[in-house]
């Protein structure tokens, strides 16, 4: 019989919850080398190889590096690529256009920019395909597929939170 495990006779022998914790670990092994960190150093150890601070694959990396690959881990590439396209749109479509345009907001990977008037919306939807292959270029990740060009809105003549559609503003005075 093993030395590690008690004779169950034996008056010298530990308690019960002693001998089953034996037993299980004789069975099973340590409770450390279960872990998949501990079966990677035991690895290790059979290899022979030495934790050297500055040998192969254990060079410092940049913060840019760390960075870039926890961004790319955790599925952040495109809403980062977003939030960049939006603020450096000056950059992008230029800085006088950008005086009167502003990016809204991105969905279903159509970007939509608010123009100051319509001769701007007008402008810009004719520098469309020049636009759309800038963003194309620098910020792939985004995953925008077009751009819509929005004027100022026309001139709403509800009044207050309710209202039912009606014929709208008529001359009642003749």
């Amino acid at each position: 019989m093993n030395d590690n495990v008690p004779n169950p006779g034996d008056l010298n022998a530990p308690s019960e919850h002693v001998a089953v914790y034996l037993r299980f670990r004789q069975i099973f092994g340590e409770a450390g080398s279960r872990t998949a960190d501990a079966r990677k150093r035991s690895e290790k150890k059979k290899e022979g190889g030495a934790s050297v601070p500055y040998g192969i694959g254990r060079d410092p990396h940049g913060i840019e590096d760390v960075l870039a690959g926890l961004t790319q881990k955790l599925g952040w590439n495109s809403s980062l690529a977003r939030a960049d396209l939006l603020s450096s749109w000056a950059e992008l479509a230029g800085d006088e256009t950008a005086e009167h345009s502003t990016p809204v907001g991105i969905e279903d990977g159509v970007l939509t920019v608010h123009c100051d008037s319509t001769a701007w919306a007008t402008q810009l939807r004719l520098m469309r395909g020049y636009i759309t292959t800038q963003i194309a270029q620098r910020y792939p990740d985004a995953g925008i597929q077009s751009v819509k060009f929005d004027g100022p809105n026309a001139p709403s003549w509800k009044r207050g939170p309710r209202s039912i559609p009606g014929r709208g503003p008529r001359d009642t005075y003749g």
